[in-house]
């Protein structure tokens, strides 16, 4: 196995999704083989939607935490209660053996804003990264939902990581940096691990009229020392 995200120490306790990226393609169901276990032990009662979700690969599979015990005012969640508790400590097993650890903080409701990360400065005539401190941590699978465009509008090509535990956003391009004006833009689906979008929350009622989804993005000018950033709409 190579990773598990959410990879930071601590998860919300409406964590939605976590993923889990195999070193080589997997067959055969994977969910009866998991569990989440409190610290004496004991498994949390069904707290995985029975359903896997993998990419093309085959390589990593994407775990969904019941949304009926997530989310409140629900059967399951009254029924069964909800899965993860602020201040509870839970591992994430695999046949038996860990392969995370989480400290549950208290729930995540609202999603991310972009106006509030900050950029790295960039030179003109080198491919130094931007680096993006995001105000919360990301979708780990969602590095891509973040570009860059150059002064004219067109994509820059590049490489996209996510880092700190997916709170940090870095950005190499393959051909040097130029003078100009850039602009950040995050995609309007973009989501925390929570399930909250840019602009929107996945704790609303059911009757609530859905959010329109928007696009955001931040300005940014490379010149031949530095690059400074400021908000605007996409």
């Amino acid at each position: 196995m190579v990773r598990v995200q959410p990879s930071a120490g601590q998860v919300p306790a409406n964590l939605l999704r976590l993923f889990i990226e195999f070193a080589t393609r997997i067959e055969g169901p994977v969910l009866p083989r998991l569990a989440l276990l409190r610290p004496d032990g004991k498994s949390l009662t069904q707290p995985f939607l029975e359903q896997e979700l993998w990419s093309p690969s085959g390589r990593v599979l994407t775990v969904l935490m019941h949304p009926g015990r997530v989310k409140t005012g629900l059967n399951a969640r009254d029924s069964l209660g909800p899965i993860l508790v602020d201040g509870d400590d839970v591992t994430l097993t695999l046949d038996d053996h860990p392969i995370h650890r989480w400290r549950v903080g208290p729930p995540d409701t609202s999603g991310p804003v972009v106006s509030a990360w900050r950029l790295s400065s960039v030179r003109a005539a080198s491919k130094q990264a931007l680096v993006v401190t995001l105000d919360e941590a990301i979708d780990g699978r969602e590095a891509n939902y973040i570009a860059i465009a150059d002064p004219h509008g067109r994509r820059v090509s590049g490489q996209a990581l996510l880092k700190n535990g997916e709170r940090t956003w870095s950005f190499t391009p393959y051909t040097a940096w130029r003078a100009g004006e850039y602009r950040l833009i995050a995609r309007g689906t973009l989501e925390d691990p929570a399930g909250n979008r840019l602009g929107g929350r996945f704790e609303t009622p059911a009757d609530a009229p859905a959010a329109a989804l928007a696009d955001a993005a931040l300005a940014f000018t490379v010149g031949s020392t530095s690059s400074l950033a400021s908000a605007r709409r996409p």
